[in-house]
């Protein structure tokens, strides 16, 4: 069959052998990238507004000692939804995930907005989990096959740019709306924004490429996934059990479960720091832990210790995705002219910077505008960070398996989202407020630091300048 008229056609080999074709024409490229953008927005309105309201939802039902578990059940629920989407992709296309993915995240809201007790709220957690999962990874596995090489960058930026709206109004307005009409709406007023997102996403998806099944390897992939989900919860558990022996046992049966698991999802090397692509797919893992966790942690110690509202409290959130969109920004600048592991490197030595800015609020001395301004910081870095290393695995990934490289790279930041938030949640719920404060920061800059020794591993090289096999030309 003939390409349409202003078509854009070509075509890759997976490494099976297998042929893949995608074409779309320029407006349906564009159709996607608004489709692909107002997705980011719907996700990043959720991110910002949820950990806004977490104090008060807190306070509510009764789930402080269990804090970090709203933010860890999200991250470990996306495992599945990452892997399922990123196979899916890769053998049948993204239509189906995509679709899948806008369903459950709508679905998860409106249980945790309806949620009668912690235990709802955990479970609609988890729904948005599966779908966020789900939509991440169509969203890298998308840019890596619609997209030619010298156009990533920018379109990666654009992408982390989607951020500015919410960041701007997300936390401040989720703040208002927690303070004088309730955490509910926050969960409700979310929803109406993703059936705009699939309608405009959805008929472009058709045209994106499909390969055909690779019968057997998707089912042992959702059992690893599934495993790694269950180990990584027990691992998490372990930190909050007494007495000692219950800990570790639970500890052992949680790692026996995950390793297993872990090896098999991610590429072969992660766990190493192996050059290349291994290693772009670890400093994910450790660079997002120490932002995340750390994040989580920010709207808790300016409500519970330096007693300021859950709106102001937003306002370091905005300031952080503000600069996060600056920092992706830079990075699509110096893509072609500084090597990746001199980007990433800085990052992290931003991220370890701003988390030590953090941890100075614990002395009451500290003026409060330090929040805004230490958590811009690790905003810029985390955008120079992320961006780097998504385009790094982008441009490390074999041709037609884009799906497989963009779901392990999500997984690895699902996993340092869920243990961050859950070393620091578990600090928080053992220890008196500012020693489990000071524990929980010390452990997101030592996270910061092991991102700084994987960028190290990173290509010492700017963009390279071919279009990848499998792109659109």
């Amino acid at each position: 069959m003939a390409p349409a008229p202003g078509a854009v056609s070509s075509a890759a080999t997976t490494p099976g052998g297998i042929a893949i074709e995608t074409r779309l024409t320029e407006s349906g490229r564009a159709a996607l990238s608004a489709g692909l953008v107002l997705t980011v927005v719907a996700v990043a309105f959720e991110a910002l507004a949820v950990p806004t309201a977490m104090p008060m939802i807190a306070r509510e039902l009764g789930g402080r000692d269990a804090y970090g578990w709203a933010f860890s059940s999200f991250m470990l629920a996306t495992i599945l939804g990452i892997t399922a989407a990123g196979q899916h992709a890769d053998r049948r296309g993204p239509l189906a995930s995509f679709v899948a993915g806008l369903a459950l995240f709508a679905l998860g809201l409106a249980v945790a907005g309806a949620a009668p007790g912690l235990a709802a709220l955990l479970a609609g957690r988890v729904l948005q989990g599966l779908g966020g999962g789900a939509l991440s990874a169509v969203v890298y596995a998308c840019v890596g096959r619609a997209y030619p090489a010298e156009a990533q960058p920018r379109m990666l930026a654009t992408l982390s740019s989607a951020w500015v709206l919410p960041a701007l109004v997300g936390p401040g307005l989720a703040g208002v709306v927690t303070d004088h009409v309730g955490w509910r709406a926050v969960f409700f007023g979310l929803i109406p924004l993703l059936p705009l997102a699939g309608a405009l996403a959805l008929p472009s998806l058709r045209g994106l490429a499909r390969a055909e099944p690779q019968i057997g390897s998707g089912e042992r992939r959702m059992r690893a996934s599934a495993a790694l989900a269950a180990g990584a919860a027990l691992l998490l558990l372990a930190l909050e059990l007494r007495p000692l022996p219950a800990a570790l046992a639970c500890a052992a049966a949680g790692a026996g479960l995950a390793l297993p698991g872990l090896t098999r999802l991610l590429p072969r090397g992660t766990l190493r720091l192996a050059a290349g692509l291994p290693a772009a797919v670890a400093s994910m893992g450790v660079v997002s832990a120490a932002f995340f966790g750390a994040e989580a942690l920010v709207p808790l110690l300016l409500v519970e210790l330096r007693a300021q509202s859950a709106a102001l409290a937003g306002a370091a959130l905005t300031s952080a995705s503000l600069a996060w969109t600056a920092g992706a920004w830079l990075q699509a600048r110096f893509a072609r002219t500084r090597s990746r592991r001199a980007l990433v490197a800085c990052g992290a030595a931003l991220i370890a910077l701003a988390v030590a800015g953090i941890a100075s609020l614990l002395h009451a001395a500290t003026p409060l505008a330090v929040a805004w301004l230490a958590w811009a910081v690790a905003g810029l870095g985390m955008g120079l960070a992320h961006a780097t290393i998504s385009l790094t695995v982008l441009e490390e990934a074999e041709p037609g398996a884009e799906g497989f490289a963009s779901s392990a790279m999500q997984l690895a930041h699902a996993l340092g989202v869920a243990a961050g938030a859950g070393l620091a949640g578990a600090s928080v719920a053992a220890l008196e407020p500012g020693a489990g404060f000071g524990l929980a920061f010390a452990a997101m800059g030592g996270f910061a630091l092991l991102a700084l020794a994987g960028a190290l591993r990173l290509p010492g090289r700017a963009a390279r300048l071919q279009t990848p096999r499998g792109a659109c030309e």
